[in-house]
């Protein structure tokens, strides 16, 4: 079964995201967005990479932060900022891609709970490099209504 409904709150959760100045800085792009759930990637250039050629690991947060965020959003299509997240790094990010896989595991009125994971692409495979859990606060549109989700 379809879901018209989301339609207009994916379109409005794509502009706001890409009027982020970061978002676009970064070169990151939403590669999908469903009820729940959103994907991040960005393309490896060497402004992202630390001294050893890894994506600096300020990237792999910053896809966390921003797709949890979003995958709250999706939800209902209320704001959402970050609450706090922890995020463990599993191994150096190299290859040509960063992707966020972030899933909504409990929605809530007032903090939902999403769980992330960051993969990098090398030579066309994927390689775990990060996992997080984020807790995310869903805002009152009418009470925030310039908070971009």
């Amino acid at each position: 079964m379809a879901d018209t409904e989301f339609a207009p709150i994916a379109e409005h959760i794509r502009s706001n995201v890409m009027r982020q100045g970061f978002m676009v800085h970064v070169g990151a792009e939403v590669t999908d967005l469903t009820r729940g759930g959103c994907v991040l990637s960005v393309d490896r250039r060497p402004d992202l990479l630390q001294q050893n050629g890894f994506f600096h690991g300020g990237v792999t947060a910053f896809l966390v932060d921003n797709a949890t965020t979003i995958a709250a959003a999706t939800v209902k299509g209320q704001a959402a900022l970050t609450a706090e997240y922890k995020l463990n790094l599993l191994s150096p990010a190299s290859g040509d891609r960063l992707i966020c896989r972030a899933r909504v595991v409990k929605p809530g009125r007032q903090v939902s709970v999403v769980a992330a994971d960051v993969f990098c692409v090398i030579d066309g495979a994927e390689k775990h490099t990060a996992t997080a859990l984020a807790s995310i606060a869903m805002i009152d549109r009418a009470l925030a209504p310039n908070v971009v989700s």
